[in-house]
């Protein structure tokens, strides 16, 4: 099994990089969406939000290394597909990291607007910035509108991979699914 990408493919770590970060970030918007209609009463309350915080967080940590690992790994061979669907699938993928970073620092401010850490699963905290009163209904909006900006990226994303794989015949959910064929 191969660890590194390939011309051919994807290896274990990039396979792995795509779709546990999917899995997180549909995730994370499905318990934000949850939370937001929680109560002051309900017991998930405080336990939610400190979950949202925690797991948004270490997909920060996350993001940054599987944005080395693509930097410094080789890039799957794209042969075969149009120009413009080989420039519209680069935007798609750039904007997933450019979007994905901003909802982490808006939830990061958010988050830290009153000046209080934030706690990793009581691991380890990450400090505040200081005080900064308003920030947090602004940055909160963003962070909203980011979520769903994302989500829409992740059904055209979705969208694009079922028609080259069932429509135009390329393996390019294959090579992400099941990695490049082994010689």
């Amino acid at each position: 099994m191969l660890m590194r990408d390939t011309t051919a493919g994807y290896g274990l770590v990039s396979r792995l990089f795509h779709w546990i970060t999917a899995l997180v970030i549909f995730g994370l918007f499905g318990l934000g969406v949850w939370m937001v209609g929680l109560g002051y009463y309900d017991p998930y309350y405080t336990t939610a939000p400190h979950w949202h915080k925690s797991v948004g967080m270490l997909l920060a940590f996350a993001l940054v290394a599987r944005f080395v690992w693509r930097v410094v790994n080789v890039k799957p061979s794209d042969d075969g597909i149009a120009p413009l669907e080989r420039i519209l699938a680069r935007v798609a993928h750039w904007s997933f990291y450019v979007l994905l970073f901003a909802i982490v620092v808006t939830g990061y401010l958010m988050s830290t607007a009153d000046g209080r850490p934030i706690h990793i699963f009581d691991w380890f905290a990450i400090p505040s910035p200081g005080t900064n009163p308003g920030l947090e209904s602004t940055a909160g909006a963003v962070h909203v509108w980011l979520s769903y900006a994302v989500m829409a990226l992740a059904a055209v994303h979705t969208l694009a991979a079922l028609k080259h794989h069932f429509y135009d015949r390329k393996p390019s959910l294959t090579r992400m699914w099941s990695g490049p064929p082994q010689v």
